[in-house]
């Protein structure tokens, strides 16, 4: 058994789908839209095929997350990089472009190195080895 996706909203669905494709090397498939339920998303697969969903609907109220609220529901999702150099640069990058890195990189207790980044919808994305 295995988790197929994650799905998440995002507030501006081509924005969302340039972060992935442009940080990660997600690969995009084809945009669906229902216009019946004004709902869009994307598929984005990663090299490992994983696979995580944007999905956009106009009524969908824009839910900013504040670092360090804790609240129910899903946390994080961690992308592997492969090495600690790779979490290093690609922190430093979505730094310089902008982005909030939301815990800097380090060892953790339990000993993996991570850093935590903010997609741009404020979702907690761990950069890993």
């Amino acid at each position: 058994m295995k988790i197929d996706h994650l799905a998440l909203w995002t507030a501006d669905l081509e924005r969302s789908k340039d972060f992935y494709v442009r940080y990660f090397s997600a690969t995009a498939g084809d945009k669906y839209h229902n216009s019946g339920k004004q709902f869009s998303s994307y598929f984005l697969s990663f090299a490992n095929k994983t696979r995580l969903e944007i999905m956009h609907r106009p009524d969908v109220a824009e839910h900013r997350k504040t670092f360090g609220a804790e609240i129910m529901g899903l946390n994080h999702f961690a992308i592997a990089l492969g090495s600690k150099e790779n979490v290093l640069a690609l922190t430093e990058k979505l730094r310089a472009d902008g982005y909030t890195i939301a815990g800097e990189a380090r060892t953790t207790g339990d000993g993996y190195f991570e850093s935590v980044v903010l997609d741009p919808d404020g979702n907690r994305i761990e950069l890993t080895v």
